[in-house]
């Protein structure tokens, strides 16, 4: 296991980057700690696979450092950093049998028979193949294979760190659940530090301790779950956490206050009078109907998923997006909504605005 440094790390693919316009990936310094989970989330392009291969050593970075502990790996091939990478179509040895495709990396590593059967039954168990270990691997299913592959990145308990690419990707949507869980099941049981590549939230969320948002070849926001929904650093993170994501509004801010298309909007704190493009951000689930105060809102549209109800508006040419109770009544004349000021972020040129006590 190992502590992973990013030492002022960035990559280009671009022979000769003129700006920074030119890096695929962004600056980054940053300090993974051992035995934690992470994950890579971010939408496809952003520069998280980037990232994802500097750390296992198929690239090499344009420019810093990378350290596993204390031993500078920036140039060590992938070999010798000892990780097990996991990507997102799988790779199997279709002539072996699953259980020799489970053991292979174990037997190359020269451990005891004994040993390699008993991890093997093992990681079947876990991935659902107990049954299939006399299988030969040609002719499974490709979620099938992909389960292989996922166990073969944790068959060994002694790597440095477990890199995961999408894994999923080709996994049904029940056994994903399964996978997932087991994934994080594995990590209390071993401390891997493990590092997970998703464009999928409820996949990021569910697995991470902690998650490492991107946004064009920038890290974001690193935060738990809870860090990133309530306090999210830059409106991306508040876009595209959630569902539906942040409110984002057009705003003046003065102290306390958001000044909005004439109308006033109380804030939880102090932000004096922040400059550029300055916006406010809300979550819907800390908006709710009003009929005699808050901003003017149309209401387009409810819908009814279940557990809640969405509710469609506008103000002023901006989607405003309310979660409501399942019960809540919504009368026609529910025309205003009204924000809960312990939960409204303020922006300035999308990075979020750390206000005083008000």
């Amino acid at each position: 296991m190992a502590k992973i440094t990013l030492d002022n790390l960035a990559h280009s693919y671009s022979p000769a980057p003129k700006s920074e316009a030119d890096f695929a990936l962004k600056e980054l310094n940053h300090v993974w700690n051992d035995g934690e989970a992470y994950a890579l989330l971010g939408a496809s392009g952003c520069g998280k696979t980037t990232l994802l291969n500097i750390i296992s050593g198929l690239l090499t970075p344009s420019q810093g450092r990378i350290f596993f502990n204390d031993t500078d790996v920036t140039r060590a091939p992938t070999a010798e950093r000892n990780i097990a990478q996991v990507f997102q179509f799988p790779v199997v040895y279709d002539t072996m049998t699953v259980h020799d495709n489970l053991a292979f990396p174990l037997r190359n590593r020269g451990r005891e028979e004994s040993y390699v059967t008993e991890r093997v039954q093992e990681i079947a168990r876990m991935i659902g193949m107990e049954h299939m270990l006399n299988r030969k691997a040609r002719g499974l299913t490709a979620d099938a294979k992909q389960k292989i592959s996922l166990g073969r990145g944790m068959v060994r308990k002694d790597v440095n760190a477990l890199l995961f690419d999408e894994p999923l990707t080709v996994i049904d949507p029940h056994m994903k659940w399964e996978l997932r869980t087991q994934l994080k099941s594995l990590h209390h049981q071993f401390g891997h530090t493990m590092i997970y590549v998703t464009h999928d939230q409820t996949e990021a969320l569910t697995f991470a301790d902690k998650v490492v948002v991107m946004h064009s070849g920038r890290v974001v926001q690193i935060g738990t779950p809870q860090e990133l929904f309530e306090t999210p650093a830059h409106t991306f993170v508040g876009y595209f956490i959630g569902s539906p994501g942040m409110n984002v509004i057009p705003a003046i801010v003065e102290g306390n206050v958001a000044s909005i298309n004439g109308s006033r909007v109380p804030l939880g704190r102090g932000y004096g009078t922040p400059k550029g493009k300055v916006e406010i951000g809300v979550r819907p689930e800390f908006a709710r109907l009003s009929s005699s105060e808050g901003l003017p809102v149309k209401v387009r549209r409810v819908e009814d998923v279940g557990r809640h109800k969405i509710i469609r508006a506008e103000f002023f040419g901006t989607d405003i997006n309310i979660l409501a109770d399942e019960g809540a009544p919504i009368g026609a004349d529910m025309n205003r909504v009204i924000f809960d000021p312990a939960h409204v972020n303020v922006y300035a040129d999308d990075w979020r605005v750390e206000g005083e006590a008000a």
